[in-house]
């Protein structure tokens, strides 16, 4: 029987769970840890291209996030908007490519064209794609995708659906991880996990570093993928499913 060969994964998803408890801990205000949060990021996208992984989609802030404490809220749009403008000259210099997945409707415009820039002045770089999932739901997604495809007369079917949605230029990810001991997908790409690998760590997310991703991908490379085939159609190459 041939062997499987485990490859890294290319497109790593995180939902980026605990910022807040990992500040309470510390009796600090919750702000500071998503600026810790903001820390953590950076390294696991530094760490991603020298672990083969060519994209990374994280969850930053969810459609739901609205409804939490407004102090909280309009600390993470500062956090966003200090962060775009000292860290786009890094991910420039560095060749990551920074794409905002998620509605800017009801955004400030101080926020929208921060998000604009950043995209325009790392459109043309090729090391790494950082999807940073911003106000964004997976059903809201679905829900859109929908719409303009019905709009446009074009027939929904799984091959358009997935054209159509707020990643399609990424694809689906191949593994996606999630901090903080939570063991949900709290509406995050709902669609593009159908046949993802799911990975919990119970760290904290401002914990979380390249020891923990390296942790993550290593116990990717125990699964088997099967796609709806049998362990036995994998490891003998057959090539129909069942």
């Amino acid at each position: 029987m041939a062997e499987q060969q485990v490859l890294a994964p290319l497109h790593v998803a995180i939902v980026m769970d605990g910022n807040g408890r990992w500040a309470s801990k510390r009796f600090l205000p919750r702000v500071a840890g998503h600026k810790q949060g903001v820390d953590a990021l950076k390294r696991i996208v530094s760490a991603c291209p020298s672990r083969g992984i060519s994209v990374l989609t994280v969850f930053a802030f969810s459609s739901e996030n609205w409804n939490r404490p407004a102090e909280e809220v309009s600390g993470l749009m500062d956090i966003l908007a200090l962060a775009l403008s000292r860290e786009v000259p890094k991910l420039q210099r560095d060749g990551v490519q920074i794409r905002f997945v998620g509605a800017r409707d009801n955004l400030s415009a101080r926020v929208k064209k921060g998000l604009e820039d950043a995209e325009k002045a790392t459109a043309d770089n090729a090391v790494l794609t950082l999807n940073v999932c911003f106000n964004y739901g997976g059903r809201w997604d679905i829900v859109c995708a929908a719409a303009r495809l019905s709009a446009a007369g074009v027939p929904i079917t799984e091959d358009s659906l997935s054209g159509a949605l707020s990643l399609a230029h990424s694809g689906d990810p191949d593994l996606v991880i999630r901090t903080g001991n939570e063991k949900r997908l709290s509406n995050f790409l709902l669609w593009q996990a159908a046949y993802s690998e799911l990975y919990f760590s119970p760290l904290l997310w401002p914990d979380f570093d390249e020891a923990a991703l390296d942790a993550a991908l290593l116990e990717y490379t125990s699964r088997e993928r099967r796609f709806g085939k049998t362990s036995e159609q994998i490891t003998g190459g057959a090539a129909s499913g069942a």
